[in-house]
């Protein structure tokens, strides 16, 4: 009863040495300055939500469960879960069983008796159960411990981001998709246009009208936009091929939802308060808590200053007869503490203790770091969305002009007034700003995914859909 007060007594008394975790403070400014302070967000949009694409939504989903980045996140949190599970189980008793048998030579020089040993041979049988637990009288396991669930907790936030990451490359690359299926057909339709000014060219040569210059130049016209043609379809195909291995699929023709010009935009565009990204990016979550690992690490290598006190037992039957191996006698038990106090150890465990300093110093570098990061990457999507909108009209001003200017450059050739060399500038420019137009729309998409990753948007929806 004494004993057993007295080791209560003992893990009372125990303590954790160390820092507990306090958040750094954070310098975050009071609203964007491409934006106002508002507290709703884009990023409170569900993902398959931001274009009402239904491809798009199958597409994303398909790649949260196959994608190769996903599923090494998720192989690497069940990898720190189970490195979670292996260091808490030091907190309890640990017990063993173990047997034994076999013969024995007694030296006859090892004690006085041991000359009257008629046969220094002997058979020796063990049955027994042993017990060890290390008592965390200074928190080095539960620092351990509380590491290593911080460790769990950034890889989670890590599969998050990884979530993140595929959801907007995914999205990318199908905008990219739709914007060269896009830019293909306008391509197609100018080629098919230029045959026909190359016919026309041809007849007005041939019927002595013009010279043979037009009729060459206008050849010239078509195969350069049959050039860019291929091209195109050429940088289509190989988009594809990234959406594929993205998806986690062998090379394959990927459904095609709606046009890229029918894909809506949100009205407004909320963005939240900058404060919100520390709880919104999983980048900004998994640096704070590869942070708490580190200081957790600290308080773990300062126990290691302190004595450890463990408590060693056996219980079991011993019997150098099988015959009399569980009978009364042979049984036998035993319950040892120690303690192991380190003195002088040429400055091993303080260097521990600074090793794990530095790390913690090296944490707070990297989270404040990833706060940054994220302030310049909304600062920077939300300039590039308002720019890649502006572009956008801008570009669909220029092909109304330039379709103005070729209809009358058409006029003014067709009545000798100016020359095919005219004709020929309008094409070219028409058709340029018909490829201008159709890419600005494509950075204006893009820049809205690119605005809601850097918002922090898609994982906590995205999860649902992640593989388990």
């Amino acid at each position: 009863m004494r004993r057993g007060f007295s080791l209560a007594l003992l893990l009372t008394a125990s303590c954790t040495v160390g820092p507990d975790y306090k958040r750094p403070a954070v310098d975050a400014p009071a609203a964007w300055q491409d934006g106002k302070a508002e507290s709703a967000s884009l990023a409170d949009l569900e993902w398959w939500k931001l274009f009402g694409d239904p491809v798009l939504h199958e597409l994303v989903g398909s790649a949260l469960q196959a994608n190769y980045d996903v599923r090494l996140a998720l192989e690497r949190v069940a990898e720190v879960r189970a490195r979670l599970g292996f260091v808490k189980a030091d907190l309890y008793p640990r017990l063993d069983a173990a047997a034994a048998a076999g013969v024995v030579r007694a030296s006859r020089r090892e004690s006085p008796l041991a000359p009257l040993i008629r046969d220094p041979d002997y058979q020796t049988y063990q049955l027994f159960g042993a017990l060890s637990w290390e008592l965390d009288l200074f928190g080095r396991i539960r620092r351990a411990t509380e590491a290593e669930r911080a460790a769990l907790a950034a890889s989670e936030e890590d599969l998050h981001a990884a979530m993140v990451s595929v959801i907007a490359e995914v999205s990318t690359a199908y905008l990219d998709v739709r914007d060269l299926d896009a830019r293909v057909g306008i391509a197609k339709g100018t080629v098919e246009s230029r045959k026909g000014y190359v016919d026309m060219a041809r007849l007005r040569w041939e019927g002595g009208k013009t010279s043979e210059l037009d009729f060459r130049q206008a050849e010239a016209e078509l195969a350069r936009t049959e050039s860019v043609l291929t091209d195109l379809e050429r940088q289509r195909a190989q988009r594809e091929l990234d959406l594929a291995f993205l998806l986690g699929r062998n090379p394959s023709l990927i459904p095609r939802g709606k046009d890229i010009n029918a894909l809506p935009l949100p009205p407004q565009i909320p963005t939240g308060l900058p404060s919100d990204l520390l709880q919104r990016r999983p980048d900004i979550r998994s640096a704070e808590q590869q942070l708490v690992s580190a200081n957790a690490r600290i308080g773990e290598a300062r126990a290691l200053m302190y004595p450890t006190i463990t408590l060693t037992g056996h219980a079991g039957y011993s019997s150098i007869k099988l015959s009399d191996f569980l009978k009364s006698p042979s049984g036998f038990w035993d319950l040892i503490g120690g303690i192991t106090a380190p003195i002088w150890d040429w400055g091993k465990n303080q260097s521990r203790v600074d090793e794990a300093e530095a790390r913690m110093k090296q944490a707070v570098i990297l989270y404040e770091r990833s706060i940054r990061n994220a302030f310049r990457d909304v600062e920077d999507a939300l300039t590039t969305y308002r720019k890649s909108t502006e572009r956008l009209a801008s570009s669909g001003r220029r092909v109304t002009a330039q379709r103005s200017v070729l209809t009358l450059s058409e006029s003014r050739y067709r009545g000798g007034v100016s020359p095919y060399l005219e004709v020929l500038d309008a094409q070219r420019e028409l058709f340029n700003a018909e490829l201008e137009q159709a890419s600005s729309r494509r950075d204006q998409l893009v820049a809205l995914v690119q605005l809601y990753r850097a918002l922090g948007g898609g994982w906590s929806s995205g999860a649902r859909n992640a593989p388990q």
